[in-house]
């Protein structure tokens, strides 16, 4: 299985999730903002940082980039897709998923080893996942605070399309602890933390067990490549 990842100008994310997508099995695929060529990739995954700058808008002007025609095209036939902090911006701006992404309501940047629930686990990148499983995440955002109209708000809750929640600590002000959410065919989702920075023993975040050594981010990876194999 391939798995495109593509790059922006900003993009500083890009590098690990190719590694964690080769550490789950599957082939990574580096592509770039400016094409209008998927590549033949079997699905994709909008990575973090901070794309043109965060100018205008964060992911604002991304969304707009040329490759984002082709990736909104793959998404509406049923294309896994994936964005990651920066890239969750990409998707609501890219109007793929729904509500916006705002400045952090404590107005700094947070970095954090952030336990979240699993809300929804079948999604094209959770099925690895149990219903209400709890698991950590590194965070790492400034303008991660999710919002949306009531009625927004409303549909997500209702059709289950809240993928992740954070426990304990809200850490950015999003509307009833949102951390992730998908679309309604479960193929596209997006979430502000980065299950990336999760997929070695030894470099992932803290855990109860063992210091360094959470991996709960590499079955988002595993997911979609079992989903696209089965």
């Amino acid at each position: 299985m391939r798995i495109g990842v593509i790059t922006f100008p900003g993009s500083l994310d890009d590098r690990d999730a190719l590694r964690a997508i080769s550490l789950a099995g599957a082939e990574g695929v580096a592509l770039w903002h400016g094409e209008h060529d998927l590549h033949g990739v079997d699905a994709i995954v909008l990575p973090g940082g901070f794309s043109y700058g965060d100018y205008l808008r964060c992911g604002a002007i991304a969304s707009h980039s040329p490759i984002m025609a082709e990736v909104i095209d793959a998404a509406k036939k049923g294309m896994p897709v994936l964005g990651i902090c920066n890239g969750f911006q990409m998707l609501v701006e890219a109007h793929l998923l729904p509500g916006g992404l705002i400045r952090n309501h404590h107005g700094h940047f947070i970095r954090r080893d952030q336990l979240l629930r699993v809300e929804n686990n079948s999604t094209a990148w959770t099925s690895d996942f149990s219903a209400n499983e709890e698991i950590v995440i590194p965070l790492k955002n400034g303008e991660g605070g999710y919002i949306a109209n009531e009625e927004t708000l409303k549909e997500l809750e209702g059709e289950g399309r809240v993928v992740f929640r954070y426990l304990g600590v809200n850490p950015n002000g999003s509307l009833n602890d949102i951390a992730g959410i998908s679309n309604a065919q479960g193929n596209v989702v997006g979430l502000m933390p980065h299950p990336e920075h999760a997929v070695e023993a030894g470099f992932g975040p803290n855990t109860d067990f063992r210091m360094r050594s959470g991996v709960d981010g590499l079955r988002f990876f595993t997911s979609v490549l079992e989903g696209v194999l089965a």
